[in-house]
């Protein structure tokens, strides 16, 4: 299944502080993933801080492509998840290091020998993942549920991996919100 294109509508502010179309477009800045073939993150926005700066600021997108949102800020993006492959689960934990590196967060993958998937990561965020066309299994160290069209998961900093077994393409919208992990959740606790 291919995906259409994503448009991109930015608002802004004109010289007398009148709502204006800043941008109407493609997204200027979306990534294969070369250790995932058929991964692609499509990215959105995001902010810095809180209360997020609302202005004319610069568009937040054109940097290098990181999966955490910045300290104290947000990061909305669409991510096409492929389906897993016999070759991917059989060498996938060994390109992890490789696929978390492009996507700018090397420290993420947490997969080991015994891991339930090779995409097993974690970050210290509040994510919202809602699923937008295909279906995907949200994977946890224990336990993993079958995602489809309208579902939403509320993903509170824990170790998990997005595991395509449908045989099609997938689609999932993702808000990511800064975190910090209460005393006993991080790492290591």
């Amino acid at each position: 299944m291919d995906f259409p294109p994503i448009t991109r509508v930015v608002t802004g502010h004109d010289a007398d502080g009148r709502a204006v179309l800043a941008e109407v477009g493609p997204l200027p800045h979306v990534t294969r993933i070369d250790a995932i073939p058929g991964t692609v993150f499509h990215e959105i926005w995001a902010t810095e801080g809180a209360p997020a700066p609302v202005g004319n600021t610069a568009d937040p997108t054109l940097g290098p492509l990181m999966l955490p949102p910045p300290r104290h800020g947000t990061r909305i993006r669409i991510v096409d998840i492929p389906p897993d492959t016999e070759d991917f689960l059989r060498q996938g934990a060994s390109r992890m290091q490789d696929a978390f590196t492009q996507i700018g967060d090397a420290a993420a993958s947490t997969v080991a020998e015994d891991s339930p998937h090779p995409l097993m990561h974690r970050t210290e965020s509040v994510d919202y993942g809602v699923v937008l066309a295909g279906e995907c299994t949200l994977v946890l160290d224990r336990g993993e549920v079958l995602l489809k069209p309208g579902h939403v998961v509320v993903q509170r900093g824990t170790n998990h991996a997005w595991a395509n077994r449908s045989g099609a393409m997938c689609r999932m919208l993702f808000v990511l919100v800064d975190g910090a992990y209460l005393p006993g959740i991080g790492p290591g606790a």
